[in-house]
């Protein structure tokens, strides 16, 4: 049952939760926090998360909202989430901050989620972080200026932190891309790649970039 704690599914506005019938709110909370400190890409930062209005009493969303808030996310209940970020109020209360400082807020930066595969010659280009709930077919290319997360398989090219983002990320459930970029590094798959049953992670460390195994 511990893995089917938690389902997501990807939406217009970001990541919807659904949870076990009968989980309890303590399972479902450690499981969340587990899944946010391992870094593993289970979440992005920047990210809009919600869950359902009804599922929690009051001092339990309160609890999961500062939770999501401690990793950089932003937890809202579905049917809210609209109304709650509106551009023209922040920018006023930011007024006074610099383009630097604004940078280093996670909830700046936005995600875009693609429900569907990208097939051959198709391109998604954004300064955001993507989400693509399907697979990146040979041909196909996502150029993103936050990490990419790939719930399904990866053999087109995926660049993260185009603009320069070093900490910026790629996962994907599959990771058989034809090329890797991060930031202003290049790493090209190997001419014969067999599919893991492990997601991977792609990040730099020590100057190059890496690709673990992780849990999702």
């Amino acid at each position: 049952m511990h893995d089917e704690i938690v389902k997501i599914k990807g939406g217009r506005k970001g990541l919807q939760l659904s949870f076990a019938e009968g989980a309890s709110f303590d399972d479902i909370w450690k499981h969340i926090e587990q899944k946010l400190e391992s870094g593993s890409g289970f979440f992005l930062r920047g990210t809009l998360v919600l869950v359902p209005r009804e599922r929690f009493l009051k001092e339990e969303f309160v609890k999961l909202q500062k939770l999501f808030h401690e990793h950089g996310l932003i937890c809202r209940t579905m049917g809210e989430e609209p109304e709650e970020e509106p551009a023209a109020p922040a920018a006023k209360k930011q007024k006074a901050a610099s383009p630097a400082a604004r940078k280093k807020d996670p909830h700046v930066q936005e995600m875009v989620v693609v429900n569907r595969t990208l097939r051959g010659g198709q391109e998604i280009r954004t300064e955001s972080s993507v989400l693509v709930c399907g697979n990146v077919n040979p041909g196909a290319q996502i150029i993103a200026g936050g990490s990419i997360d790939i719930r399904g398989t990866c053999r087109g090219l995926v660049h993260a932190g185009a603009s320069g983002d070093t900490d910026s990320f790629i996962i994907a459930d599959h990771l058989m891309p034809t090329q890797i970029r991060i930031a202003n590094l290049i790493a090209r798959s190997p001419d014969h790649m067999e599919m893991t049953e492990r997601a991977e992670r792609a990040s730099i460390k020590d100057g190059q970039i890496v690709i673990e195994p992780i849990e999702r």
